[in-house]
């Protein structure tokens, strides 16, 4: 079969096309034939070797994908020949809190990953995929969409009327705008792009805020939101960012934060906010495969689609690296397997 390798992670030119013989499933395990893969910005990291330890060259990449099983291993319950599956990327964090061990098991990092025409997932991570979903969008979900979910219905308790910001228009942020208005709340987004932010409207977005031409976009979203603030934030630009976001906050919001796009901050962040306004500030890792599970059930329910920008063939894979680094896209970047 052939699969994609890390190689030496001095960047995207290091990724390398390989041949492997057919794997086979261990204990607990399934092989999937891949239809479908996704990129996260960690991936471009991964590549580059700025994520983490350096990982083995001969490591398979991607830990967003969907495909068939059609292989398994003893001890193998739940999961049958034939099922279509994705996957939860933290493999052994099924239920419960987070424990920092999760990362010994994550897919296209600590494990080999989806960019491979076969793939060897442990079976308990697997999950079914609903009959209405394609590969691309089920492989489009595991990373993102479960942060995004973590963040808006695990610490956010979002109910009717609430107010989301999300900033930027990555895949985390655009789901969170959907999860948002699938859940009957307002959806606030920022972006340095008016193109990108008409977008936004068109999938509902009700507040959009360009920072380039509002560089205080805080004060635009409370101007927009008669002054109260929004509920919950899912904070995808770090202590950048987090400033503003605390001080676009209404009373008692929850804030997520999940990453640091926006680089490093000239100053501090100013939490004093968060006293004045008893505002709930939490890191997010991701989330759970149960989680995993309730999200596919209320997108099923919904008819909820995840926006996909592009999608690239399987041996132009490094082109779609390429294309992250490079384009205004909105959403995800897939990459077609099978």
């Amino acid at each position: 079969m052939k699969t994609w390798e890390l190689g030496d992670q001095k960047g995207i030119a290091s990724l390398r096309m390989a041949e492997r013989a057919e794997p086979k499933p261990g204990p607990g395990q399934a092989v999937i034939a891949v239809k479908a893969c996704s990129l996260n910005r960690r991936d471009i990291g991964i590549a580059g070797g700025t994520y983490g330890a350096a990982k083995p060259a001969t490591r398979i990449p991607l830990s967003d994908g969907a495909g068939d099983v059609v292989a398994i291993g003893p001890d193998v319950t739940g999961v049958k020949v034939g099922d279509r599956v994705t996957a939860s990327h933290y493999t052994t964090w099924l239920d419960g809190t987070f424990d920092p061990s999760v990362r010994n098991a994550d897919l296209g990092v600590s494990i080999d990953g989806w960019l491979t025409e076969r793939a060897v997932i442990p079976a308990a991570a697997l999950v079914p995929i609903p009959d209405k979903m394609s590969y691309a969008e089920a492989a489009a979900l595991p990373v993102a969409a479960v942060t995004a979910w973590s963040v808006i219905e695990g610490l956010g308790r979002i109910k009717s009327g609430d107010i989301v910001l999300t900033l930027g228009t990555g895949g985390v942020s655009i789901f969170a705008l959907q999860i948002a208005k699938m859940n009957g709340a307002r959806a606030a987004i920022t972006s340095s792009s008016d193109e990108k932010l008409a977008r936004c409207k068109d999938l509902g977005a009700d507040i959009v805020v360009n920072y380039k031409t509002r560089p205080d976009w805080d004060k635009a979203i409370r101007d927009q939101t008669g002054g109260r603030g929004v509920d919950i934030v899912v904070e995808t630009g770090g202590f950048a960012t987090l400033s503003q976001s605390l001080a676009a906050c209404a009373p008692n919001a929850r804030v997520g934060m999940i990453g640091a796009l926006a680089g490093r901050p000239e100053a501090p962040p100013a939490l004093f906010p968060m006293v004045g306004n008893n505002i709930t500030l939490k890191g997010i890792t991701s989330g759970t495969r149960r989680m995993f599970v309730e999200l596919l059930k209320a997108m099923d329910a919904t008819d909820m689609k995840p926006v996909i920008d592009k999608t690239f063939a399987f041996d132009d894979a490094v082109n779609a690296y390429q294309y992250m680094v490079d384009s205004d896209f909105i959403g995800k970047i897939v990459v077609s397997v099978g």
